[in-house]
């Protein structure tokens, strides 16, 4: 059963939900942008990210000040710890879609449209899956499904790893192939990095649930 909150505590846990649900929606425009060669999504996402900025510095200065003002408990000082990192760990997922979209961006100015998306939609799906869970987990404050979206990482390693094998055999210099098969590496890498995120934002929500 979810516990009462404090009002001020209410309003940091909900502008976590919202962070996060920013990231994930950047994150799935800018992948939507470069799966489906679609400038204007690439687009969409990149102009959340100032959006995820300011949501992380009202997340800090609310919990700096409710610690200043208030005597917190132990299991609301918790949530306050997991707040700021959760925060921090949401904004660098923004970053990852923002990063995503700017290179999605350089492709499809340059070469018109993506003709080597490799594994990036499956990954992507599980990565933001991932993130949706990680989210919801912290909502309904569910332990089982925390701990399941920590053992999924592993899969979006994989598929990273596989990306990055199949694309440095292709890459080569004709026609600035080589430079667009490197700006997909780098956004399978951010789509890993998201995962990670998620995988932290789990964790986050094991250690206010349990204290471990």
């Amino acid at each position: 059963m979810k516990r009462f909150f404090h009002k001020e505590l209410e309003e940091i846990r909900s502008k976590i939900i919202l962070i996060g649900e920013k990231a994930n929606d950047a994150g799935r425009l800018a992948v939507d942008g470069f799966i489906e060669s679609d400038l204007e999504k690439a687009q969409a996402a990149l102009k959340i990210d100032d959006e995820i900025d300011t949501l992380e510095v009202e997340i800090d200065r609310a919990s700096v000040r409710y610690i200043t003002l208030r005597s917190p408990v132990s299991s609301d000082v918790r949530l306050i710890f997991v707040a700021i990192k959760a925060s921090h760990d949401l904004e660098r997922a923004g970053d990852e879609a923002h990063s995503i979209a700017k290179r999605t961006r350089n492709i499809l100015i340059r070469d018109g449209k993506v003709t080597k998306p490799v594994a990036i939609e499956e990954m992507s799906r599980l990565a933001f899956d991932m993130m949706r869970d990680a989210i919801t987990s912290f909502i309904d404050e569910d332990l089982e499904l925390a701990q399941g979206i920590i053992k999924r990482d592993k899969e979006v390693d994989k598929l990273n790893k596989q990306n990055f094998k199949e694309l440095y055999k292709q890459m080569d210099d004709v026609n600035g192939e080589a430079s667009t098969q490197v700006e997909t590496i780098l956004i399978s890498k951010s789509i890993e990095r998201i995962a990670d995120h998620a995988k932290n934002l789990a964790e986050e929500v094991i250690y206010l649930l349990t204290g471990e």
